[in-house]
C-alpha cells in the first residue's frame, strides 16, 4: 500500500490557526474589560480566563517560532517538521 500524500503547505502551516485563536483571545479579553469597566457587568473568571489564553497563546507563537528557527538553522536539538 502507497504512502498517502503529503498535505499542501497551505494545510500543513499552523501559524493561521495559532495566530487567529490568540487574537480570539484577546478579542474576547477586551470584550469583557469593556463590559467589566463600561457597564459594571461580567465576571471576573472570564476576563482574566481571557487574558491568560492571550498570554499563553503569545508565549506559544514564541516557542514555535523559536523552535522554527532552531530546525532551519539545522540544530540537533531542534524539532523537526515545522
Amino acid at each position: 500500500m502507497p504512502p498517502p500524500p503529503p498535505l499542501p503547505p497551505r494545510l500543513a502551516d499552523p501559524v493561521p490557526i495559532v495566530m487567529t485563536g490568540t487574537a480570539l483571545w484577546f478579542v474576547a479579553f477586551v470584550a469583557f474589560l469593556v463590559a467589566k469597566l463600561g457597564f459594571g457587568a461580567g465576571d471576573d473568571v472570564w476576563l482574566w480566563s481571557c487574558l491568560s489564553g492571550w498570554v499563553l497563546g503569545v508565549i506559544g507563537y514564541g516557542v514555535f517560532r523559536w523552535q522554527r528557527a532552531a530546525a532551519r538553522r539545522g540544530s540537533r536539538g531542534a524539532q523537526q517538521g515545522l
